[in-house]
């Protein structure tokens, strides 16, 4: 018997005015893995993310979470979902204990457990010290880790992730990696939406790599980097070096684009063998086109990026319509972005 998936969405459309956010996107998630979605700023990522979420309505294509229609049935999808937005979702008033248990509460836990949940969290995030301070006196990455840590209370068996390292420091970063690897060891899906390409190199078993609202590509970190070619040759300039000649060397020898940063005169060359390497080095010493070093590796992320999109994948400012835009700070259902899970009634006590 063929297992369902986790998410299957097929054509989803989303408009704000005259700007098609989404575009004809087609998601196919697996149980049980991290699947990426990888994009700049305003690429159409926590659009889509919304709309699987139940948090914006679809206005064209459909999608299903492990069976159950989004549009039809959303108070059944939320059950089995799980979501942590870009913004704090904490209230300042009260500390991280109150907030954890809150929470917990929100999602249906017995007082006693929702307290023993907080507890386990706030120690897995490094925030004992700070239990009962509230929120107001926390620092922007304590803040994002209580965040995470939310999402994190119960188990439903699909969450999503929209950017969940954004503002963290890189030990933290590390640790949320961790945890994230964790919850599929344990048996969750996580769908997660990024712009850090390392990010989703790291975690995903598969990426769909989106942009201007398009699915431009969809893989393996491996296929994705294999669509550019085997190797690649990174070339560092020598100050003074004519960068142009050095393209035109690349382009008639290597029959390929190069990625150039003019800045710090780095230069990558996608290779179909590493043997090739040895006939640019050639030609650059017959062009005298001088380098200070030279090394051959994989393609990287970025390299894949710019081969599909003609343009790295480093933040963008966002697209927005205005201050009601997909990815504006008062965006449709900006404050729905917290935890979205069972729907049980907070019990007074």
């Amino acid at each position: 018997m063929t297992a369902i998936d986790a998410i299957d969405a097929t054509g989803l459309v989303k408009v704000f005015g005259q700007l098609r956010a989404v575009d004809g996107i087609d998601l196919q998630v697996n149980q049980g893995e991290i699947f990426g979605v990888l994009g700049p700023n305003g690429a159409g990522k926590t659009t889509a993310l919304r709309m699987l979420a139940t948090l914006l309505p679809i206005d064209a294509g459909r999608a299903r979470v492990f069976g159950v229609d989004v549009a039809r049935e959303p108070h059944r999808v939320r059950q089995l979902i799980g979501i942590t937005g870009q913004f704090a979702s904490v209230d300042e008033d009260l500390t991280a204990t109150e907030n954890l248990w809150m929470f917990g509460r929100l999602q249906g836990l017995r007082s006693a457990d929702a307290r023993a949940a907080a507890k386990r969290l706030l120690a897995q995030f490094d925030l004992e010290e700070a239990a009962d301070k509230p929120i107001a006196q926390f620092s922007g990455g304590m803040r994002r880790r209580l965040d995470l840590a939310a999402s994190l209370i119960t188990r439903p068996p699909l969450i999503f992730l929209d950017e969940p390292t954004t503002g963290l420091d890189p030990r933290t970063r590390g640790q949320m990696w961790d945890t994230i690897r964790g919850l599929v060891n344990e048996g969750c899906t996580v769908l997660l939406t990024t712009q850090y390409l390392d990010e989703a190199d790291q975690l995903a078993g598969r990426i769909a790599v989106i942009d201007r609202g398009r699915k431009v590509a969809e893989g393996t970190p491996d296929e994705l980097k294999s669509s550019v070619g085997n190797s690649t040759l990174q070339l560092q300039l020598a100050e003074g070096a004519d960068q142009e000649l050095a393209r035109s060397v690349v382009r008639r020898i290597a029959g390929a684009e190069p990625v150039l940063t003019p800045e710090s005169r780095r230069m990558n060359v996608p290779l179909d063998t590493a043997d090739r390497a040895a006939d640019v080095l050639i030609g650059f010493r017959q062009a005298g086109v001088s380098i200070t070093s030279v090394s051959v590796d994989k393609p990287t992320l970025d390299e894949v990026f710019l081969a599909i999109t003609g343009h790295g994948a480093d933040p963008e400012p966002p697209v927005s319509d205005g201050p009601d835009g997909p990815d504006g700070p008062d965006g449709p259902d900006a404050a729905a972005e917290s935890v979205v899970t069972n729907e049980t009634a907070l019990e007074v006590q």
